[in-house]
């Protein structure tokens, strides 16, 4: 039986985000196909290496993102 990219995204998350570097995971399309992305802060040889290029049958799209933080709450 084949996985989604749903279940196979949310086996791989919390090893994903483990890895230094590593700001976010989604799903998203890659060549019109579906893909997992992970965002880095940077890319550098060193993230590549530690990332693979396919989880289950999906490939793995390096985006660099910089940093993210959450916007300060807006107090209304």
């Amino acid at each position: 039986m084949a996985s989604t990219i749903e279940s196979v995204l949310q086996q791989n998350t919390d090893q994903l985000m483990q890895i230094p570097g590593v700001v976010g995971v989604a799903q998203g399309l890659l060549n019109e196909k579906p893909c997992i992305i992970v965002y880095v802060v940077e890319k550098t040889s060193e993230i590549n290496q530690k990332i693979p290029r396919q989880l289950s049958n999906f490939p793995v799209d390096i985006i660099e993102s910089g940093e993210i933080r959450a916007l300060p709450k807006l107090g209304l």
